[in-house]
């Protein structure tokens, strides 16, 4: 059967705000529940849409297991209160998990096999581990050749890819310095209103005097990530921490986070249908893989892969989100593809906002399309490196 292309819209995106992992406000917060809530306020900002009209969720989890395995797509959609009518898939591609869901939703729609799907990630780096809780390497990974697949440390391929690229640790740092600066001024100015919804958080804990146990409930309504207190001498008094003589510390790397985002992705046809007003249209999403030991490097083979599937080009870009999975791999693919620094993470990135592993995509996804909105550009694209050795790009244009 020949089915029409049609294009996908979306018409709301939210997140939650990023928790510092593993002592952050949302430690304790279960990722299944993190991702209901986020579906929730997802749903709240289209109230015109019937959820029974919902076909399914696409969630990306890079770690999909413990309190996030058991499909936490299909569990977040109910715990939602979404109809059991919903369905709900959970994808893997590490850190580009959530831009696949992404893709994945859009080309259903753009197929014409659905009209209304929820695309979404989900990580909770606190409460599961990066390698997973019980990790299980293939032998002839590290017997037969060191760089195949996960063997070779993501930190280590960051230092191949500074030695590489001839980025220095003076650059790597001054980068991360910028990265901070970025997100604390978007934070003072508002920048991320329109994308976050507060998270309730409750803490418990004894007291002394009684024995009884105290519960307070606040609110977490900001990334926790950006630090006012970071500065060049601090950056640069930090030791490597993958290698000796290296350049890659924890201050010019990303943070470990928690986090959740959600994107409602419609056909023209659910636009009318349902009365809903879209923020962008998906243009088009690429994948390209590169040599695992240089991992970071593979938005450079991605990017250039989606603008030629649109027939577009760089420079039409008006907001690029360049995951910083680390500053020496974001440093080496803008200085690659000759990206303008000044529209690649104008609000920061993963090195201050942090980095969710499997909800960065929608969560950067979120960013972009609300950025356009703000500032009026015509095009915005997402993009990361991934483990093993991919590359990621998507587009999406403000409508």
């Amino acid at each position: 059967m020949t089915r029409n292309v049609q294009d996908a819209y979306i018409v709301a995106a939210t997140r939650t705000p990023i928790g510092r992992a593993p002592r952050g406000s949302l430690r304790h917060y279960r990722p299944d529940d993190l991702l209901a809530m986020t579906l929730r306020a997802l749903m709240a900002q289209a109230p015109s849409l019937d959820p029974a009209a919902v076909e399914d969720v696409i969630a990306g989890c890079a770690m999909p297991e413990g309190s996030q395995g058991l499909n936490v797509a299909r569990i977040a959609a109910l715990l939602a209160g979404l109809p059991a009518s919903t369905g709900g898939a959970t994808v893997n591609r590490f850190c580009a998990s959530g831009l696949t869901a992404v893709a994945m939703a859009a080309d259903r729609i753009r197929v014409g096999e659905a009209d209304v799907l929820i695309a979404a990630g989900v990580e909770s780096m606190s409460q599961n581990p990066p390698l997973g809780a019980n990790p299980s390497f293939s032998p002839d990974i590290f017997a037969r050749d060191e760089n195949l697949g996960i063997a070779f440390g993501m930190g280590l391929t960051a230092e191949r890819v500074a030695a590489q690229w001839q980025v220095s640790r003076e650059d790597q740092d001054a980068f991360a310095l910028e990265s901070h600066r970025r997100a604390l001024a978007a934070q003072a100015a508002g920048e991320f209103a329109d994308e976050i919804t507060p998270v309730n958080v409750i803490n418990r804990s004894p007291d002394p005097a009684t024995g009884e146990i105290k519960t307070r409930s606040a609110q977490l309504l900001a990334d926790e990530g950006p630090r006012a207190d970071t500065s060049a001498q601090a950056l640069a008094r930090l030791r490597p921490v993958f290698a000796a003589r290296g350049s890659v510390t924890a201050g010019n790397s990303s943070q470990t986070s928690d986090g959740a985002g959600a994107l409602l992705v419609v056909s023209e046809r659910a636009l009318k249908t349902h009365k809903l007003t879209p923020l962008a249209r998906f243009v088009t999403f690429a994948v390209r893989g590169v040599p695992p030991e240089i991992m970071g490097i593979g938005p450079k083979e991605a990017v250039p892969a989606a603008l030629k599937q649109a027939g577009l080009k760089l420079g039409q870009m008006g907001w690029i989100e360049l995951n910083e999975a680390f500053a020496a791999q974001s440093l080496a693919v803008i200085r690659d593809l000759g990206l303008d620094p000044a529209v690649v993470n104008p609000l920061g990135g993963a090195i201050a906002l942090g980095h969710p592993l499997g909800a960065t995509g929608a969560i950067r996804s979120a960013t972009a399309i609300h950025a356009m909105r703000r500032r009026k550009l015509d095009y915005a694209m997402v993009t990361m490196c991934v483990g093993t050795g991919m590359g990621a790009a998507g587009i999406f244009q403000r409508v």
